[in-house]
């Protein structure tokens, strides 16, 4: 399992001031505003980033981070993701997982019968849709509703998924 989970990724600077404008990557947009500390991964190095100040702009957040207050002091970290330690991220309910931790799981049918690894989780409006790469049927969507998806198991890494008629040809 990742120990650190994506949150959102720095799109550009906001103003003068060290501001920037972060796409969100996670459900809850609003968790920017109880976030304390956020992890800016260069690539190279991590580096922990303290919020000092939330704003919402369209499908944005506007971040300020304390001791940066000049747009040169963050300008170099555009397209940088900002992450969360797995124990400071939103509680999950019942039956949803993060999709770091989907990613790479074995699926097999009701059968038991193996159809491939999940690669993919399409967010949708309704309902999220996982993309399983299949040897035999090519690429499968199956959407993650409790008619088709019967159980997921993290730790051993594998999914029970039902095939209802015309997923696969």
């Amino acid at each position: 399992m990742e120990e650190m989970l994506q949150v959102g990724v720095i799109t550009s600077t906001h103003g003068v001031r060290g501001e920037v404008k972060v796409f969100p990557t996670t459900d809850d947009p609003a968790r920017f505003k109880k976030a304390q500390n956020l992890i800016l991964d260069t690539g190279k190095e991590s580096l922990t980033l303290t919020v000092q100040s939330v704003k919402f702009f369209k499908q944005f957040v506007i971040l300020k981070f304390e001791g940066i207050d000049n747009i040169n002091d963050i300008e170099k970290y555009k397209k940088c993701p900002l992450l969360v330690k797995r124990e400071d991220a939103v509680p999950l309910e019942e039956d949803e997982y993060f999709i770091a931790d989907l990613i790479g799981l074995t699926a097999v049918t009701e059968d038991g019968e193996l159809l491939g690894t999940l690669k993919d989780v399409i967010e949708t409006g309704a309902n999220d849709v996982y993309v399983i790469d299949s040897g035999e049927h090519g690429e499968v969507l199956v959407p993650a509703i409790k008619e088709c998806i019967r159980s997921v198991d993290i730790v051993a890494g594998r999914m029970t998924v039902h095939l209802m008629e015309g997923l696969i040809s």
